[in-house]
């Protein structure tokens, strides 16, 4: 007697599995009809050296051609040395214009450091501007360990002083909010350039994000979430990667982890806000879409069933703490049609 094969696939890498020259042009058939929808002439991204504005760069060259984007990079003092170069690199393998628009003394102006400073100040009296700094996500038990049940997540933070000794501390709610909303000034600060020129040039808005970070919302409203186009919102970040290989781009890019390149101190995502590595948390948001149970999840995680429930939890629970960032401006009564 045979049995009848699984039609559900196992919860594995292969799948995100796509053809990759298939997707690029379709992205790039939707990039060109956006941008006649909007009657635009081309497009403006930050090219941070990540992965991926790397690939929406790529993408936009392979759709508009290397005249129709202009990359601009926008580094402050906090920013990774590398950002800069390998912005620089890309830009140079696509041909396109890559201008400096360095931020710093805008954010500075505006009060990004003093603010963020005066909360560091209340957890670590002596913290001054020689000092290096990063907020981590860890639990109560054990500081930095992955979510699992019954146990509460908080954030601390992480300094250095100017002697090399690290120090942290639980971050209370109010310093926390503090720091978040003074770094939040340079995702905001940013798109306001790429706006600038977008409109100088009659040219749309590129934005980044991938699946993972636009389905749990990790970007700032009206910051890194603004943007015309997002052509890898449907993306898992395991197959950005994968179209980063296709598209070609410098291994510099291919291999490297996500980062947030905020904090003076290296940070990467799965520290500061997602519950695992991009590449289980990839496997995990997929797995609740599909709705698969904890068990399979924690199976082909090599995690306990435990732990993975407490993953889907957290996927629900960021959702819905995010759902603000997603919203459009409440209304009374609709104003306009809505239009396609």
């Amino acid at each position: 007697m045979s049995t009848a094969p699984s039609l559900t696939p196992p919860i594995t890498p292969d799948v995100f599995a796509l053809d990759g020259e298939a997707e690029v042009q379709r992205i790039g058939q939707h990039m060109v009809a956006s941008l006649r929808r909007f009657n635009k002439r081309g497009v403006v991204l930050g090219m941070s050296g990540g992965v991926d504005s790397s690939v929406c760069a790529a993408l936009a060259v392979r759709a508009l051609g290397a005249d129709k984007v202009l990359g601009l990079l926008m580094p402050e003092k906090d920013s990774s040395l590398s950002s800069e170069d390998k912005g620089r690199e890309v830009a140079e393998q696509l041909g396109v214009e890559a201008m400096l628009e360095p931020i710093g003394a805008t954010v500075e102006a505006i009060g990004c450091y003093r603010w963020r400073d005066e909360a560091m100040r209340s957890v670590f009296p002596a913290y001054g501007p020689d000092w290096k700094s990063k907020i981590a996500i860890a639990q109560a038990g054990e500081p930095g360990a992955a979510p699992a049940q019954g146990r509460i997540s908080y954030f601390k933070l992480i300094v250095q002083s100017p002697d090399g000794q690290m120090h942290e501390a639980r971050l209370p709610l109010k310093a926390y909010l503090q720091i978040v909303a003074a770094t939040n000034h340079k995702q905001r600060i940013r798109k306001t350039v790429e706006y600038f020129h977008a409109d100088r040039l009659n040219r749309a808005v590129i934005g980044t994000p991938n699946r993972l970070e636009y389905d749990q919302g990790f970007f700032v409203k009206n910051g890194d979430g603004a943007a015309d186009i997002k052509p890898i919102a449907h993306l898992y970040k395991t197959q950005v990667y994968l179209l980063a290989r296709h598209l070609g781009l410098p291994e510099s890019v291919c291999s490297a982890p996500p980062t947030t390149d905020t904090y003076s101190l290296p940070q990467g995502q799965d520290e500061f806000y997602f519950s695992l590595p991009h590449q289980q948390m990839d496997l995990a948001l997929w797995a609740h879409n599909q709705g698969r149970p904890a068990h399979e999840l924690a199976q082909a995680l090599g995690i306990t069933e435990a732990h993975a429930q407490a993953v889907y939890q957290d996927i629900e629970a960021k959702r819905r703490a995010t759902a603000y960032l997603h919203a459009r401006p409440a209304l009374v009564d609709e104003v306009l049609e809505v239009r396609a």
